[in-house]
Parts: C-alpha cells; structure tokens; sequence
C-alpha cells in the first residue's frame, strides 16, 4: 500500500461536531466538553478542552517575541460517549427512526433524542 493511502479507511463515527461527550478513557478521563472537530479518516475528534499540548511558537518577524500556544489535540473517537446534558449522565447510542421517517441517534439510557 503506498504511503500516501495508508489509514485513508473513512469509518463512521458515533459522534459528530456540536456533540457534547464525556471521556471514558485516558488521562482527561471524566472530562465533558463539545466536539470540535470530527477527523473520520482516523477515527479521532478535537474536544474542547481535552488533552491540551503546549507548543512553542518561534518570532515570525524580527522584534517580536516568541509565544507559549495551548491547543488541544485529537483523540480516538472510542475514547468517548455521549453525554446528556439533563440528566448529566453518559450513554451508549442507538438509531431510531421518527414519525417522518427521518433516522435520529438516541441515547440509550435516557431515551433522548440527539440529531
């Protein structure tokens, strides 16, 4: 496999932007935050707020000064669930579909609906 279409494997992801979600794994275990970004070619998400790295930033131009840049980073999207902001409470996922036919994500513990 050449280089350039390895892990190029687009999966689906239980978890889209705007979601919030908890993290079940790992050392931001416990976290709740809101899905930034989905990368579904490598099965990771940005979380807001979660696994946070600091990167040095060199001057650009002559006279300034460098900076200290806190940016989070991308996780694997089965390092997390969904969580439900009433019942503040983490569930697995289900589809489901509505009275128009429309398919819906449902949380399976409290039942709600989430699209």
């Amino acid at each position: 496999m050449p280089q350039s279409q390895k892990g190029s494997t687009k999966t689906r992801m239980h978890v889209k932007a705007g979601d919030t979600v908890q993290v079940i794994s790992g050392k931001d275990k416990g976290k709740v935050g809101e899905v930034l970004k989905a990368i579904p070619r490598k099965s990771q998400i940005l979380v807001k707020g979660v696994n946070i790295r600091t990167r040095h930033v060199k001057p650009s131009q002559e006279g300034q000064s460098g900076q200290i840049v806190t940016e989070e980073a991308p996780i694997h999207s089965s390092n997390v669930m969904l969580y439900s902001e009433k019942q503040k409470v983490a569930s697995r996922i289900g589809y489901t579909f509505t009275e128009d036919g429309r398919k819906v994500r449902v949380l399976k513990k409290t039942g709600e609906i989430i699209d």
